[in-house]
C-alpha cells in the first residue's frame, strides 16, 4: 500500500484563501450597513454650488441626522433628483415645509405664519442673508412659490449655473439622501460641516 502524502503549500494556500474570504465577508458585514444608513461616499461635478463646493472634491455624507430630525435651511444636501432618481444632486435648503418664497432683484425672502411648527415664525417675512454667494453668481428670477408639507426649496449657490427648485419645482422630504459632514479632497479643503450655513 502506497503511503499517503500531502503537499503542505497546497494546505497553506487553501488556508490563506480561506482567511482572505473570511476578512473580506467580515469587511462587507461592518461596511455594507455603514455605507447605506449611516455614511456614504460622493464627488461632487459641476460648477453649481461654486464657490462652496467644486467639480473633484470628495465628500462623506451623513445619512443618519435626518432620520432623527429634519432638514434646516441653510444645510447643504445632497438628494436624487426628482426626474431622475438614479442621478444625485447637491444643493442648499432655502425654503421649508410651509413657507412662502419669494425671489426678486436677487433677493430671497421666505415667510411662514405664526402658528407654525418651525422654530422660528416670520409672518412678516425674512430677507435670507446669504453671504454665501458670490455676487457674480446672483441671478434675478421673479420667482413666488408656496411650499407644501415635506416640501423643500433648494438652490445652488451658484444660481447662475445650477439646475434646482426654480427649474424642477419643490424637493420631496423622502428623496434627501444626507448632507456633507467632512470634505476630504483635495487636501486643502478639508473640513467638517462643509458649507454649513444658518438663518
Amino acid at each position: 500500500m502506497e503511503p499517503n502524502v500531502t503537499n503542505p503549500n497546497n494546505n497553506s494556500l487553501w488556508a490563506s484563501v480561506k482567511e482572505w474570504i473570511q476578512v473580506i465577508v467580515i469587511a462587507l458585514i461592518i461596511s455594507l450597513p455603514i455605507r447605506f444608513f449611516i455614511a456614504e461616499p460622493f464627488i461632487v461635478n459641476g460648477a453649481s454650488m461654486d464657490p462652496t463646493f467644486s467639480t473633484g472634491q470628495f465628500l462623506i455624507v451623513d445619512r443618519l441626522s435626518y432620520r432623527l430630525e429634519n432638514p434646516q435651511r441653510g444645510d447643504v444636501i445632497v438628494f436624487k433628483y426628482p426626474n431622475n432618481p438614479s442621478i444625485y444632486y447637491i444643493k442648499r435648503i432655502i425654503g421649508l415645509p410651509g413657507e412662502t418664497l419669494s425671489m426678486k432683484d436677487g433677493s430671497v425672502t421666505v415667510t411662514n405664519p405664526a402658528d407654525t411648527t418651525f422654530t422660528t415664525a416670520n409672518p412678516n417675512g425674512l430677507v435670507l442673508d446669504e453671504s454665501y454667494i458670490d455676487p457674480t453668481h446672483k441671478s434675478h428670477d421673479d420667482i413666488t412659490t408656496v411650499l407644501g408639507p415635506d416640501k423643500y426649496f433648494v438652490m445652488g449657490d451658484n444660481r447662475l449655473q445650477s439646475s434646482d427648485s426654480r427649474a424642477w419645482g419643490d424637493l420631496n422630504r423622502d428623496l434627501i439622501i444626507g448632507r456633507p459632514i467632512v470634505r476630504l479632497l483635495p487636501l486643502p479643503s478639508i473640513s467638517i460641516w462643509p458649507g454649513k450655513e444658518t438663518q
